[in-house]
Formats: structure tokens, C-alpha cells, sequence
């Protein structure tokens, strides 16, 4: 993605990465977490506001920052610096709300022939994961490194 996008700080395994959405809302601070599941080499992507009492990540707030394309570019970019740090994975990402998954459809479908330079892109329809066709109406979305081993 060509966009501009945010300075991210990672913590040591590059699961955790912080940044600051700034807009006329002022700072925020934004977390992406990569959160291991019950499938080997499957990762969770969770992405949201970073609770500034609890430092939780919350997935539920709306900021309306009026910077989308530049966190979404953030965004990305953690999951390239996460397959990197580990190219076997899986990067499962899925909208807390279905307006969020949508969010998701868009960029994907927006950035698609660059994704897939990189990434193997699936789409989760109906309960079944298929390789990623634009315009569908998915439910979820995995990526991984199309060469994980070089």
C-alpha cells in the first residue's frame, strides 16, 4: 500500500503494536494484536482503541479520526511485520461488527492486486474458506506469505 501511515511500536515477539491515530478528535491510541488460536500457525488479528485506564484493546470504540486510509495502512503494515517474524502464519481478521468486516471487504478489495504480490488471500463464505474473489460478501479473511520459507 502506498499510503502514508503511522509509526508503529512493537513489543519483543512483534505480537502487540501500538501507534497514534491523530485528527481533529486529537490522539488516539490504537493497538493491533496478533492472538494465537486452537490452530497451529492460525493468528487472530484484533485491532481497535487502546484503553487508556485498563490498556486493553477495545474493538467496539469509534473514534471517526478522519485518517481510515492512513490506519488502515498502519494496519497492514503490522501484519507484514508480523509474517515476516513468523512466515508460517496464518492472519485470521474479522470485523467486531459486521459494518467493521465490510471496512475490511473494501480495503481488501481496494489493495487486492497488491496483497496478492505477497499474500495468499481467503475469504470465509457460508462457513468455508475459498480464495478470495472481489465484490463477494465475506464473513472473514485470512492471509498468509506466498513464499513463507524464503
Amino acid at each position: 500500500m502506498k499510503l502514508p501511515r503511522y509509526n508503529t511500536k512493537a513489543d519483543e515477539l512483534q505480537t502487540t503494536f501500538e501507534f497514534i491515530s491523530e485528527g481533529p478528535k486529537g490522539r488516539i491510541p490504537k493497538l493491533v494484536q496478533f492472538g494465537e488460536t486452537n490452530l497451529k500457525d492460525f493468528y487472530n488479528l484484533a485491532f481497535g482503541d487502546k484503553n487508556l485506564l485498563t490498556g486493553e484493546l477495545d474493538d467496539l470504540a469509534v473514534s471517526n479520526n478522519g485518517d481510515s486510509d492512513k490506519v488502515l495502512a498502519t494496519v497492514v503494515d503490522t501484519v507484514y511485520a508480523f509474517c515476516y517474524r513468523y512466515p508460517e502464519a496464518w492472519v485470521f481478521a474479522a470485523g467486531s461488527t459486521p459494518a467493521r468486516t465490510r471496512l475490511y471487504r473494501m480495503g481488501l478489495n481496494r489493495f487486492y492486486d497488491e496483497a496478492v504480490d505477497t499474500f495468499i488471500v481467503y475469504g470465509l463464505l457460508n462457513d468455508e474458506w475459498e480464495e478470495f474473489r472481489r465484490q463477494v460478501d465475506y464473513t472473514g479473511f485470512a492471509v498468509r506469505l506466498i513464499h513463507p520459507l524464503t
